[in-house]
């Protein structure tokens, strides 16, 4: 399947901006060329608020996405992408919004640690910190303790596997789901799809190699599970998973073998590819039309699997 249309035409775009690559520039720089991008927009029409909670070494702001509803709502904490570089609280709130009003659901979302002035596993560290915080106070802000899920975008949804790992492993917080938008999960930048994808279709090969090398402090992190899930010795007794794909994004073949891995441990897993999509494409709702689906779709299949377990 080609290119869809209207990706191609964000592709063009990006050429036109002609903006050094991001694996040739500073940390610094590639944050400021990020904030050039348009922010995604998102329902107004429920609470929205700040407060600060415990991270691994500090206090972090989260911010609570709440529709308004008599019941007690699920919970999903979720970790914006952006390489563990890039990326905030304002570059994610249309998603964000977006999940909370079409899932039926409190969406956390958590405003962790940067690398690489915070390299792994701080980042991670304050997720998982957050999502216990999150999860003990989940009543306090309209929540029910018992339906908590953690979600994300490319490099937060690496986050949010290494979160669902340490919780099983760490006996608390008790997750129920997953919401992975083409999670990053190993760290073969030869695979068929980084290969195919390598230039070209916005984030490139050299991209995501100069992202993980900003994360980890050397190769032997990459041998923990925490960094690189994929890597794991044990996938059974984890959260349901949702993982979402895109056919023209290097790290597709990621996304394709860890719900593998998932399956291959006895977990629940939905897998949704899409074929004509570039890496991103999640949070291009204004100009996608199948990034508007992607949103519904991941919305609805988030919803269905909460109220399984109201």
């Amino acid at each position: 399947m080609p290119i869809d249309p209207q990706a191609q035409t964000i592709l063009n775009m990006m050429a036109e901006a002609n903006l050094p690559p991001t694996n040739t520039l500073s940390p610094a720089q590639v944050r400021t060329n990020f904030r050039l991008r348009p922010i995604e927009s998102g329902p107004e029409h429920f609470k929205v608020e700040d407060c600060m909670v415990p991270g691994e070494s500090g206090l972090l702001t989260a911010r609570i996405y709440v529709p308004k509803r008599d019941e007690l709502l699920p919970i999903l904490v979720w970790f914006h992408g952006g390489g563990w570089v890039v990326g905030d609280l304002d570059t994610t709130d249309g998603t964000a919004r977006q999940l909370a009003e079409q899932g039926d659901c409190i969406i956390a979302s958590i405003d962790y640690r940067l690398a690489p002035e915070t390299k792994f596993p701080g980042p991670v560290e304050d997720c998982y910190a957050a999502t216990r915080w999150i999860a003990e106070h989940a009543s306090e802000f309209g929540g029910d303790t018992k339906r908590i899920g953690v979600g994300g975008a490319s490099a937060g949804a690496n986050l949010a596997t290494c979160v669902s790992l340490m919780s099983r492993d760490r006996e608390a917080p008790s997750l129920m789901y997953q919401l992975l938008v083409y999670p990053v999960t190993g760290v073969d930048f030869n695979t068929n799809s980084y290969l195919k994808n390598a230039d070209g279709y916005g984030l490139t090969r050299d991209t995501m190699i100069w992202y993980w090398d900003q994360y980890l402090k050397d190769d032997s992190d990459k041998k923990n599970p925490y960094a690189v899930p994929s890597v794991a010795q044990e996938f059974t007794g984890l959260p349901a998973a949702l993982i979402i794909s895109a056919g023209f994004d290097p790290l597709c073949d990621d996304a394709s073998s860890y719900a593998e891995l998932l399956r291959q441990g006895n977990n629940s897993v939905e897998y949704y590819h899409y074929e004509g999509m570039i890496h991103g494409f999640f949070g291009m709702t204004t100009n996608l039309d199948i990034a508007r689906k992607a949103v519904s779709d991941a919305a609805a299949a988030m919803k269905a699997a909460f109220a399984n377990h109201s």
